[in-house]
């Protein structure tokens, strides 16, 4: 804050720097027009180094959150962004779309406007608040209520990655140990085995076969594995392959509670930050759309929006869908009717931000005896066939 003060006192020498350097690195750094967007976030400067273009999440929460403080302090936008360019070290992303910003609205551009030619670091629901804190004039409630968003969402991704991170360090470790066995014990095992000349019994001529196989045909398993994994990864970006994936993600086994309910709480608290500044409902069900991050619930919301344009509310589009649960809908048409469709999209967020949080523990609690059970199982088989080897050999060598 104090610096917000320092920085206000020279703020209109500040906005005239900015002019001036605007029309004089133009052509070096400053992208005009959503033409020039580049779909790589990385930007070469003249020295020959890299420079970031864009924010992460969680530096555009930070963003969000500064820029509220420093316009609370009495700063104009146009100064605050010029602050938070300055802190910006050079070549982060920071300093690139703070200094971007500012440089447009020295030039006419409204606030919103100027974030929309930042696809990458804000997301549609950005401008769109942006826009509507500009009519009405409360832009620092507008983006505290967006810092509480973005940081809602890096709550619930954070609970998510922490109750995976046990069970996957647990299922590498436990295939490491499995392919080193395969690899490097059994080979051995082998060699004692042939010289003894005995019949193997068949978990272990399985095991020997599968050894075998996993060092004459690893590479090729491995570039097999490899393609797979990048096909899948690029087949899923396309619309059918997105609509399958998170169509599974809905119906999977474990984890259909905690996606499923992620979305419905991220969807009722986004859809009731944007109509508690003013958005109307299409609008916000448009940006809802683009925002949810599940190609099923986006193109209910869809089939949702054509149907208020009929006229009808938005609690029997979503019911009809048969996507949204009958709770969530019930209790958004009690809103409805009370008129205060705020307060039920506050209770859905609350409500089903608890049921995800259960799922993932009832998550976390069956995954990890699952794959100790599934990695027991494996180097149980490798350590009975070994010893039913030896006690074969020792009964035929007496």
């Amino acid at each position: 804050m104090g610096y917000a003060r320092k920085t206000g006192a020279a703020g209109a020498t500040a906005v005239k720097t900015v002019a001036v350097a605007a029309h004089e690195d133009s052509g070096r750094q400053v992208q005009t027009g959503p033409k020039k967007k580049k779909s790589s976030i990385w930007q070469m400067q003249i020295g020959g180094s890299k420079a970031r273009t864009t924010m992460s999440r969680v530096e555009t929460l930070l963003f969000t959150s500064e820029l509220a403080d420093l316009i609370e302090a009495g700063m104009t936008l146009g100064q605050a962004l010029q602050a938070l360019a300055n802190q910006g070290e050079e070549g982060a992303g920071q300093k690139y779309v703070c200094q971007d910003l500012c440089d447009r609205i020295v030039r006419g551009e409204s606030f919103s406007d100027a974030c929309a030619h930042h696809p990458d670091t804000f997301e549609p629901l950005f401008p769109n608040m942006i826009r509507a804190a500009e009519a009405s004039g409360a832009m620092v409630e507008v983006l505290r209520r967006l810092a509480d968003h973005y940081e809602r969402y890096d709550n619930m991704r954070g609970k998510i990655k922490s109750a995976l991170s046990y069970p996957v360090i647990v299922l590498i470790f436990g295939v490491l140990a499995v392919v080193g066995a395969l690899v490097w014990i059994i080979p051995k095992f082998q060699k004692v085995f042939e010289s003894m000349g005995a019949t193997l019994p068949l978990p272990t001529r399985i095991l020997i076969g599968m050894s075998d196989g996993l060092i004459k045909w690893g590479w090729l398993m491995a570039l097999a594995t490899a393609a797979l994994a990048i096909w899948f990864s690029r087949w899923k970006k396309t619309p059918s392959g997105r609509r399958k994936v998170d169509g599974w993600k809905l119906k999977a086994p474990l984890i259909k509670g905690i996606v499923a309910c992620g979305a419905y709480s991220s969807l009722a608290y986004t859809l009731k930050t944007l109509l508690s500044n003013g958005v109307n409902v299409l609008q916000a069900l448009k940006i809802s759309e683009e925002t949810c991050g599940n190609a099923i619930i986006g193109d209910a919301l869809a089939e949702a929006r054509q149907r208020v344009t009929d006229g009808t509310s938005i609690s029997g589009p979503l019911a009809a869908s048969g996507v949204f649960p009958r709770m969530m809908t019930d209790m958004l048409a009690v809103g409805e009717q009370a008129g205060d469709m705020c307060s039920s999209l506050e209770h859905i967020g609350k409500r089903y931000q608890k049921d995800m949080d259960r799922n993932i523990t009832a998550f976390t609690n069956a995954l990890e005896p699952i794959l100790i059970v599934m990695i027991a199982g494996l180097v149980g088989f490798i350590a009975i066939s070994i010893l039913m080897a030896v006690f074969k050999a020792s009964s035929t060598l007496g």
